[in-house]
């Protein structure tokens, strides 16, 4: 095979993607593994087996777009090479999602978490398990060094607030609150000050995530930003967008909502072990162009990674390989 393969033949490369392999099993069982059967010794090239493969990428929620142009591609592959044996389509298709979404230049999934004093702002609909993955997010931070705070700004329910303060007793995060009703803004700049006057590091800020109201939630979420802009220079550094994997196209619809009232700087994409939906990751690239920055493999604390896009590619079409 390929390049794409060559990129797995090291030990340590593929010890690194066990982890990606391990959490995407569910979509490979459930989903491509019909993929891996289709393509077989001896099976014919046909129009039923171009339509089976889109139905096999479209119930992986990689978006129909990107189905029906990979699809097309390999028809006109298919036909110009002559090929009649199935199994070759296998290094086709993976090196066709290597050629389209890791390009050439490098797509940086760090965190801003450089500044004096940083701030990432947490966006997206309550249950998507926007605290849990703060809490992820303040473990990783902490393991490397930084003095990290939460900030409860969703004021609007006491459970979150609540949540937060509990999974910041679990981290040993700091915690800035509130009482539940105030303005989500002065919460930020109360944080914001409170942060500088303790020497803390990173600001990881959750907010409401009400969509019953589009207009408030725009309104709310410019007032946040303007105040921080306004205490933090080029701040906040980063605003995240958490999205629950399982929930397939409305993931991408809520994607959609929150890229058009606010600017987007990533993408956490939590419960990505939970779904036969894994193919999310290239319908938010190829339709939002927002980086993925993090996702979720797990339960525990320790189970989120900086998103790679190799790695990933190859935790869902190993099978082919």
């Amino acid at each position: 095979m390929g390049f794409f393969k060559n990129l797995f033949q090291s030990k340590a490369r593929k010890q690194q993607a066990q982890k990606y392999k391990m959490g995407m099993a569910k979509t490979r069982d459930s989903v491509l593994g019909r993929l891996d059967r289709l393509l077989v010794e001896g099976a014919r090239i046909d129009e039923a087996l171009f339509e089976d493969i889109e139905e096999i990428f479209i119930m992986a929620d990689m978006g129909v777009d990107t189905v029906l142009s990979l699809v097309n591609h390999l028809r006109e592959t298919v036909e110009v090479n002559r090929i009649e044996n199935a199994e070759a389509l296998r290094e086709m298709i993976v090196e066709e999602m290597f050629k389209r979404y890791v390009k050439d230049e490098i797509i940086d999934t760090n965190l801003d978490v450089n500044h004096d004093l940083s701030v990432l702002l947490f966006v997206g609909v309550n249950g998507v398990g926007k605290t849990t993955t703060i809490a992820k997010v303040a473990h990783l931070l902490k393991q490397s060094g930084k003095n990290v705070m939460m900030v409860a700004g969703d004021t609007f329910r006491a459970g979150a607030i609540n949540q937060l303060r509990i999974w910041s007793e679990r981290t040993g995060s700091h915690f800035f609150e509130k009482p539940e009703g105030s303005d989500p803004s002065s919460v930020m700049y109360d944080a914001i000050q409170y942060a500088r006057n303790q020497g803390i590091d990173v600001l990881l800020c959750d907010t409401a995530g009400r969509l019953q109201n589009k207009a408030n939630l725009m309104k709310e979420l410019e007032k946040i930003r303007k105040v921080i802009a306004r205490e933090i220079t080029d701040g906040p550094h980063e605003t995240l967008l958490v999205l629950d994997a399982t929930t397939g196209q409305n993931g991408m619809s809520q994607a959609r909502i929150f890229h058009e009232v606010t600017e987007l700087s990533g993408v956490v994409l939590t419960k990505l072990d939970g779904t036969a939906k894994g193919g999310i990751a290239l319908a938010i690239k190829e339709s939002f162009d927002i980086p993925i920055k993090l996702i979720g493999l797990g339960e525990t604390l320790d189970d989120i990674e900086y998103f790679d896009i190799e790695e990933y590619i190859y935790g869902l079409f190993s099978d082919l390989l």
